[in-house]
């Protein structure tokens, strides 16, 4: 049976008990027109909370592709708190003005991990990893702005006597072949013990996609079709449509090492993922990672030159090795060609690296309604006023969904007002959209008032006092010496 595979949106994230977020929640629906990009700068002090959003995101897209968590995330759950739960919802426009919005809350908690010996009695030092306690898909229907199903849920992972509750939709989805759901119950655990989303995950997806196909398209119930079309849309899109770019991806390039995020479209298939390039001609890449590499910086050459103009980057192979299964691989070097003056890219600033980086990622935001992107500390090593005409062209022209992080404050003269979140001093309430803002004030002197006047209902600011910064920098050079 054939399935459709529509534009998924993401709506709004809501965190609680993760990282220093006891509670934190942000929408990404900006009132636009339909079609057009939505963009959430978020900015705050250090330590605020700003990263744990782009963590946030990361951790959707793990589950959503079905991936085991990073060990990270045991270490994420908030100190005193048992568990971190993570709400996200989603929109689907499908045809005749029906609109599905999403809901997905994962509850991530931790479980031992003793490494024991075989030889001794001793248990070496307890590790803990992450572990998908529960969580649950729900959907909501609405057809010419009405609501003709309630926000209810698919799949509960939360029940210890079935697979999965309701018992209605377990059957709708799986059929009463009580042999299939007692094979799934050991798979269930077993993607908990392993770090992994049950939803998501490639057991159940083959057995709800088995079932779908004993049927054809006519005989199948609407309800199990819409689920199941929301169900791959969501795969899709986390596979295909979502991507993170966070501090690890950016300390790659500290090490000369390019980590170079894309989304391409090659004949009839689409391929996604990272290519890893030594960017000092020390290292090795496949032959067909090469081949797309090539592709990929020809179609960014087109942006990258205006932007910084004169500016294009070139791959070229200066030696080939062949393994002994007669694989080919091609020891590289990148080179940044300016005014056909060709040097290594490894000379160039840490700031056309990072642009380099992420300038598939942009060019699929603006062409991409489907399309989501985060970026943790965007202005890193950017130029501020190009980072600020950058957000705006992509604001006011394309199409995906972008996140990022930032310390410069340059994109919120740039931005509109729906454009920017601020964080908080208050752990119960970290992320806030400033209010009292008219269209005629100039975004970044406000941000600076409110840090002084505190005219938002939670503080973005945890005041320092400059007198005591000067007495401790006097009091800790004592052990400088003279």
């Amino acid at each position: 049976m054939s399935i459709k595979i529509n534009n998924v949106r993401l709506e709004t994230i809501k965190i609680q008990d993760f990282k220093n977020v006891k509670y934190g929640e942000l929408s990404f629906l900006l009132g636009k027109k339909s079609n057009t990009a939505e963009i959430i700068g978020l900015y705050g002090q250090n330590g605020s909370g700003k990263t744990a959003l782009i963590d946030a995101m990361s951790l959707l897209k793990t589950l959503f592709c079905g991936k085991v968590i990073d060990r990270k995330f045991a270490d994420y759950i908030r100190v005193g708190a048992e568990n971190s739960i993570l709400t996200y919802t989603f929109t689907i426009k499908g045809d005749n003005d029906e609109i599905t919005r999403i809901e997905y809350t994962v509850c991530i908690g931790k479980i031992e991990d003793f490494q024991e010996d075989n030889y001794s009695e001793s248990v070496q030092a307890e590790e803990y990893r992450p572990a998908v306690i529960w969580e649950r898909l729900s959907l909501q229907i609405k057809s010419n702005g009405k609501v003709i199903e309630k926000l209810n849920p698919y799949i509960d992972t939360d029940s210890s006597d079935s697979l999965f509750k309701p018992a209605t939709k377990c059957d709708l989805l799986l059929g009463r072949d009580k042999r299939e759901i007692n094979n799934l119950i050991p798979k269930k655990k077993i993607t908990e013990l392993s770090s992994r989303s049950f939803i998501f995950s490639r057991e159940l997806i083959n057995s709800i996609r088995r079932k779908a196909n004993e049927k054809d398209a006519n005989s199948i119930e609407k309800t199990a079709l819409r689920f199941i079309e929301t169900y791959e849309s969501l795969i899709y899109y986390g596979n295909f449509r979502l991507f993170i770019f966070d501090t690890k991806d950016a300390s790659m390039l500290n090490m000369d090492i390019l980590p170079l995020p894309f989304n391409y479209k090659k004949g009839t298939s689409k391929v996604n993922g990272n290519i890893v390039i030594p960017i000092n001609g020390n290292g090795l890449i496949p032959s067909d990672a090469y081949e797309l590499a090539e592709q990929l910086i020809e179609s960014m050459n087109i942006v990258l030159k205006e932007i910084i103009p004169g500016l294009k980057i070139s791959i070229r192979i200066i030696d080939k090795e062949i393994s002994p299964k007669n694989q080919i691989s091609y020891r590289v070097q990148l080179l940044s060609d300016k005014n056909s003056k060709p040097i290594p890219l490894c000379y160039e600033s840490d700031g056309i690296k990072k642009i380099f980086c992420i300038l598939q990622l942009l060019i699929n935001v603006y062409n991409r309604y489907s399309f989501t992107v985060a970026i943790d500390e965007l202005d890193s090593g950017v130029f501020e006023y190009l980072l600020g005409e950058l957000m705006s062209i992509i604001s006011n022209k394309g199409k995906g969904q972008l996140i990022f992080t930032s310390h410069n404050l340059r994109p919120l003269e740039t931005l509109d007002k729906s454009c920017i979140a601020f964080t908080t001093t208050n752990p119960e309430n970290r992320y806030i959209r400033p209010t009292y803002v008219k269209a005629t004030h100039n975004l970044r002197d406000f941000y600076y008032r409110d840090i002084t006047l505190g005219e938002q209902n939670d503080d973005v600011y945890d005041a320092t006092n400059n007198s005591e910064i000067a007495f401790a920098f006097k009091e800790a050079g004592e052990f400088c010496g003279s």
